[in-house]
């Protein structure tokens, strides 16, 4: 196996290692090397062309690819980062806890459409969660070949899962000696073992000129198809195994070294039992009495077939490279010299689109993407400076590509006048990604439901797309643009254009007045354009985008790149159709923006603001929004003082938005009325229920009814379809309660609830939550519920308020939220003096 720094230039262990990894030459750690392992071992058991391995950052909801098989890590730079709730693969194999196959193209495309739209090509791809016991820490993944319209079949399913089963035991084994498995550096690049070939070999033999007697060794033989200890040990053994050209010229060889009057070493090429060429070598004296004899003394060297294929490819009327997975150029025909411009001294070893930076266009990567993806060859124009323009077709294989160059006319698409550096859109592959790209993006914004996620999304989709540095976002709000989002500018750099009136001239607020896009070339043609505008350091090109969405004006974009670069006609008219598709999202973000507010606003509204005060009793409750969506919930948690004591209320109505806010607020009215009427906890329960049915939201409720006797300790409690409360008891010790219950809340108007009494000790807690707290996509909500539990047990006798901030603080963590949270803590107090449970 060998180890390559990020850039696949050097081994790791020299200048460019990453820290922490590989340095001073010293052997990978422990960690790099399971990773690597598993990786090979996984690529190599279902057939596949690469691979890698995802893990947790520090960055919670974070993974970051740490080890990258059979690729070039540059070409994939936009895909070593993955947020565990985007709609990617390897997002949903670590969220959900199951693998995902996707067969080929087609497979993907229908459940994720938005990897297809950042790699188009036709392959398939695995995807396996790699967890240390029951905790996910990882995803295994490997890429192939399309199977067609084929399911991956079971035995490649079992072989990918075994080696994930065994990654994740070595990761617990070095995690428990005290590896950190948070990965935060750049992927590893690991190359993969070569396929099997003839390997080199070398025969030694003795030729004995006066009897005819050689005298060779096991190699000797084994080159020449002959057994261990089993050659004849004759010339005429040697010659049979030659073909008749060959002998002529071993006799001749031989003739001329016994002739000489001093030492003579030949070489010839002799073609063996196979049909490949060898490689022989000869070196003889004539004997001292001046006779016909003497010794040639030699070694056979096969070769494999290595030096016939530079033969051969110099030979061809075209230009004919390989690239190994890397990327590094391996090899170079004398034509590929030429049309290159550069000498194959040059070039061996180094990357292509590094040393021949006119290959680096960003519109070629994704050639190059689907040439070491794929199985299928891929042909492009490419653009030469002098002309003419070339024709490559890149060829792929296990062990690297092999591409073919050929001298072409300048096709009648190709622009007047181009600029290399950057998108230029006149070759296939620029009109390529010109097509996908707009598609790419739109898929991304059809996720994205505030301002923020959609301005992440540009920032995730639209830079990398136009090789792009900076970016800002401005939104149109009573007069007046506001920065709503900005990444790559110094820091501060922006704050004097935040909040400028539409009479200010300045580009970002022209471009948005006229409705038309403004593009500089570089930084001096922007202060010309506008003397005294404040500049940034950077040098680079600027493009300034009007966000308008039906005619209405919805803000600016601003994209900064890092150096100057031109902007063909195709590319504006991309680049300006992708903004009207950011000015939609946006326009529909603040729409979305501005009702979750309302219904955020209503839903603060309906939970209380402080809880009652009852002595013997000491309550805390808690609220955490979800993250998937934005929506509000239906989550609700109240406490009453009634007549038969304090009543503790815990419900959650089915769905999210302001509908289930909506009925959230009837039931707390509904659930605080019967309460405070004198109803038993069965009564309530069950009017709530009729309620509910009557009112025909076509929305189901969950919830938990617990009446408590603050001086006596005694407790009623009933149950509809809500999870059970957690019981911390006076001694420490932890338990989910059992108490039976009823079918939720909405369904059956003859439900009954079954009243469950029992004592509450004093010091004792009582914890009510929603489901929101213990559910995880992928696991069971048991699990979820004993973790809960243990994290009680672990905190022992603390105030309540700090357990239930921990609680709290602890599901905060997990930024993947599908659910609202509610939590309401009560206990009761230890003594007649007021002091209180811990």
């Amino acid at each position: 196996m060998t180890w390559y720094g990020a850039a696949g230039r050097t081994p790791l262990g020299e200048s460019d290692a990453p820290p922490g990894r590989l340095r001073d030459g010293r052997a990978p750690d422990d960690l790099s090397l399971v990773l690597a392992q598993s990786v090979v071992n996984a690529i190599g058991a279902v057939g596949g062309q690469a691979g890698g391995v995802y893990l947790r950052s520090s960055t919670p909801g974070l993974l970051r690819l740490a080890v990258m098989a059979g690729l070039p890590g540059q070409l994939f730079r936009p895909w070593w980062r993955m947020h565990v709730n985007r709609p990617f693969p390897v997002a949903e194999a670590f969220r959900t806890g199951s693998p995902v196959y996707l067969s080929d193209a087609e497979d993907a495309m229908r459940r994720f459409p938005q990897l297809m739209a950042g790699l188009p090509f036709p392959f398939g791809s695995l995807y396996v969660p790699v967890r240390r016991g029951r905790e996910p820490v990882g995803v295994l993944v490997v890429l192939r070949a399309a199977t067609g319209h084929e399911p991956v079949p079971p035995d490649d399913r079992h072989r990918l899962q075994h080696i994930a089963e065994e990654l994740g035991a070595g990761l617990a084994g070095l995690a428990d000696a005290g590896t950190c498995l948070e990965w935060e550096e750049e992927p590893l690049p690991v190359q993969l073992p070569a396929e099997s070939s003839p390997p080199v070999r070398i025969g030694r033999f003795d030729w004995n000129l006066d009897t005819g007697a050689v005298e060779a060794d096991d190699d000797l033989g084994a080159i020449l198809g002959a057994g261990p200890g089993r050659f004849p040990g004759t010339i005429q053994a040697l010659a049979a195994r030659l073909a008749p050209e060959d002998v002529y010229g071993l006799w001749a060889l031989a003739r001329q070294a016994a002739g000489s009057g001093g030492p003579v070493v030949r070489r010839m090429r002799l073609r063996g039992p196979d049909g490949r060429s060898h490689l022989l070598e000869v070196s003889g004296r004539r004997a001292d009495d001046a006779g016909p004899g003497g010794h040639l003394t030699g070694f056979l060297v096969d070769l494999g077939i290595g030096p016939v294929v530079p033969e051969a490819a110099d030979r061809l009327p075209r230009g004919i490279f390989s690239l190994d997975r890397f990327g590094r150029i391996t090899y170079l025909n004398r034509l590929a010299e030429t049309m290159l411009g550069r000498a194959r001294t040059e070039l061996v070893g180094r990357v292509f689109w590094e040393v021949l930076p006119g290959f680096a266009n960003p519109a070629y990567e994704d050639h190059y993407r689907a040439a070491m993806i794929s199985d299928a060859p891929v042909h492009f124009l490419a653009r030469r400076d002098p002309p003419p323009w070339l024709s490559i077709s890149l060829y792929p294989g296990h062990d690297g590509l092999t591409a073919v160059l050929t001298p072409t006319d300048e096709p009648a698409y190709a622009p007047d006048s181009v600029v290399s550096p950057g998108l230029g859109l006149g070759s296939p592959a620029d009109r390529s990604a010109a097509l996908y790209r707009p598609v790419a993006l739109a898929i991304a914004l059809t996720e994205a439901v505030t301002a923020r996620q959609v301005s992440r999304v540009v920032t995730e989709e639209l830079l990398p797309a136009f090789g792009g540095r900076q970016l800002a976002i401005y939104l149109l709000k009573e007069g007046h643009l506001y920065l709503e989002w900005e990444t790559g500018f110094p820091q501060g750099f922006l704050d004097r254009f935040d909040a400028v009136g539409l009479d200010a001239r300045i580009p970002g607020v022209e471009t948005l007045t006229t409705g038309r896009p403004i593009f500089f070339e570089s930084m001096q043609r922007l202060a010309a354009a506008y003397p005294g505008i404040p500049m940034d350091t950077d040098i680079g090109a600027r493009a300034f985008l009007p966000l308008i969405a039906s005619g209405r004006h919805v803000g600016s974009c601003i994209l900064g790149f890092g150096r100057p670069r031109g902007f063909s006609p195709e590319e504006r008219t991309v680049l300006t159709a992708l903004a009207g598709l950011i000015a939609q999202a946006l326009e529909r973000a603040q729409r979305y923006d501005a009702e979750a507010a309302l219904a955020r606003g209503l839903q603060d509204a309906l939970l209380p603001h402080r809880l009652p005060v009852l002595r013997g009793i000491v309550t805390e409750g808690r609220y955490l929004a979800g993250t998937q969506g934005m929506d509000v919930g239906g989550d609700w948690y109240d406490v009453i003082e009634t007549g038969g004591g304090l009543a503790l209320v815990i419900g959650d109505v089915q769905g999210h938005g302001v509908a289930a806010a909506a009925t959230m607020g009837q039931l707390r009215s509904a659930v605080r009325a019967f309460a405070l009427s004198g109803h038993d906890p069965q009564e309530v329960m069950s009017g709530t229920n009729r309620l509910l049915i009557d009112l025909d939201t076509g929305q189901f409720a969950s919830c938990c009814y617990i009446v408590m006797d603050p001086a006596t300790g005694r407790t009623h409690a009933v149950r509809a379809g809500h999870p059970q409360p957690v019981m911390r008891r006076p001694d420490g010790t932890v338990e989910v309660m059992e108490l039976p219950g009823g079918i939720v809340l909405g369904i059956d108007a003859e439900a009954s609830y079954p009243v469950t009494e029992l004592l509450l000790d004093p010091g004792a807690m009582l914890a009510l939550y929603t489901d929101g707290l213990v559910e995880q996509a992928g696991i069971d909500i048991d699990i979820g519920v004993e973790r809960l539990r243990g994290t009680i047990a672990a905190l022992g006798a603390v105030p309540l308020a700090e357990t239930a901030d921990h609680v709290i603080r602890r599901a905060r963590q997990a930024s993947d939220r599908p659910d609202d949270i509610a939590l309401l803590l009560a206990a009761r107090w230890t003594g007649q003096d007021g002091e209180t449970a811990g």
